[in-house]
Parts: C-alpha cells; structure tokens; sequence
C-alpha cells in the first residue's frame, strides 16, 4: 500500500513532537514535512522545518495541526489552494474564527476535534445523553486539569463536553457557558454552564462533568495517562479523512456516533 505524505505544523509543540515519534511507526504514513512559527536551522527527525507555505506542504496529502488559531487559519488558507486534507487539534478558537473553518470546509475536507481520544468522545456522546435525559432539574458544570504549560482555559475538550451538555437540552451552546475560573479549590453549579481550570504539574489531561439536583451528584469522568493517546488518534483521524469530500468532520463522524 503506498503511504500517505504528512505534513505536521507546531513541530516544536508538545503534541507536534508526540506525532512525530507516532508518525514513524505508523505504517500508513510518510513525514514528508515539518513547520513551526519560525525559522528553524537544525533539522527535525531527518527534515528541515519549513514556516507555513505552499512550499512547506505542495507534496502533502494531509496536514495535521496543532498549533494555535491564527497559524491554524494561515494554515487552512494554503490548504485550500492546494486542496489538501487538514486534520485541526488546536484548541481556543473563536465563534468568529469558527465560521471561518466552516468556510474553509466548503473547499477541503477538515475533520477538527478539541480532542482525538476515543475515550474522550465516548465521553462526550455520553455527556449528551445524561444530559438529555436528566432534563431541566439538574444543573451541570465541567471540570478539567492539565499541565502547568496549557495557556488556553476552559481546555477544548471542556468546551466540548459543554456543547454535549448543550446538545442533551436542544440549547444554543454559546448561550449556555458561563463563569470561567481559574486554579479555584470548589466553584459553583449554576444555569449556565460553569468551568473550573486547574493547570499544575505535567498532568496530560483530566475531565469531568458533573450534574446535580440539590438531592444527588452524577459524575462523568475520563484520565489521560499518554500522551500517545491523542497523536494515535489524529494519524487515525487522517486516514479515515483521506475517503471524504469537502466538509468539516469530527471524531463522532468518525467513530460513527449517532
């Protein structure tokens, strides 16, 4: 079977070096370049890293990013001139810069997912139906610890996990988030949406969803302990992106989720 040309923006990340090492031994693959924010004179697993390009990505068949949004919109702009495939991890996006993926995916096949673990989309479908069912008794508030390094808070997948709850009641998401703390020890359950971020040590990720009716807690959780988990689960979103026409996917297309 001929290999894939893949392409991985934020080479120097922490997710763009766990893709690299994922991307070797995965057989379905070959690392045909690399790009980062800038100009880099050493080179990087045998290639020397390009900055965002038509030069850095002419040979690519898919492009996986994680990187943060105005790299990640600089990105889809020349992957739709040359009609490449982009598979989008970056995190923290805009309701603005949200639409402007959505146009973008009216060219280009763009599967994009705060996160690529299946654990944690399992999560998600999970979030929805707790929330569908539990009706409007119960208020919920989200939960979620990462390493001291993560800048971006309420983390992606908080955010997404927000939407299922959002999705669970037939509400508009952007109407339901509320307050955002920070590093806070307890935090409130209210009518929106509340977040708690603590960011601390090298934790890779922790997520919870929490529903409550004054009279009982529901908890829905899920701990990542490898980094891996979320690099494995990108290649695999690429290669299933490979089959699809135009149009914006996410890991519950891919995992066929109804």
């Amino acid at each position: 079977m001929r290999k894939i040309n893949l392409s991985i923006s934020g080479c120097l990340g922490r997710m763009g070096q766990q893709l690299i090492k994922s991307s070797k031994k995965n057989r379905n693959f070959k690392l045909v370049s690399l790009t980062e924010n800038r100009l880099i004179k050493k080179k990087i697993a045998g290639l020397k890293p390009y900055k965002n390009s038509v030069e850095a990505f002419k040979k690519s068949s898919v492009i996986i990013d994680f990187t943060v949004p105005k790299c990640t919109l600089e990105i889809l702009k020349i992957a739709s001139k040359l009609k490449k495939r982009v598979v989008i991890g970056t995190t923290g996006f805009s309701k603005k810069e949200e639409n402007l993926i959505k146009k973008f995916s009216r060219k280009i096949p763009i599967l994009k997912a705060g996160n690529m673990s299946l654990g944690v989309n399992l999560l998600i479908y999970l979030t929805e139906i707790a929330s569908k069912s539990l009706g409007k008794t119960f208020l919920s508030k989200v939960y979620e610890v990462h390493h001291k390094h993560k800048i971006d808070y309420p983390s992606g997948t908080a955010l997404m996990l927000a939407k299922g709850i959002a999705d669970g009641k037939k509400k508009n998401f952007y109407n339901l988030i509320g307050s955002k703390y920070l590093n806070k020890k307890t935090f409130p359950y209210a009518r929106k949406i509340n977040f708690n971020s603590i960011r601390k040590g090298e934790i890779i990720g922790e997520h919870e969803v929490r529903f409550s009716s004054g009279k009982e807690i529901i908890k829905l959780n899920h701990e990542s302990f490898d980094r891996a988990l979320y690099s494995e689960g990108a290649l695999t979103a690429a290669f299933w992106l490979m089959s699809k026409k135009a149009g914006l996917y996410s890991m519950r297309d891919l995992l066929n989720f109804k």
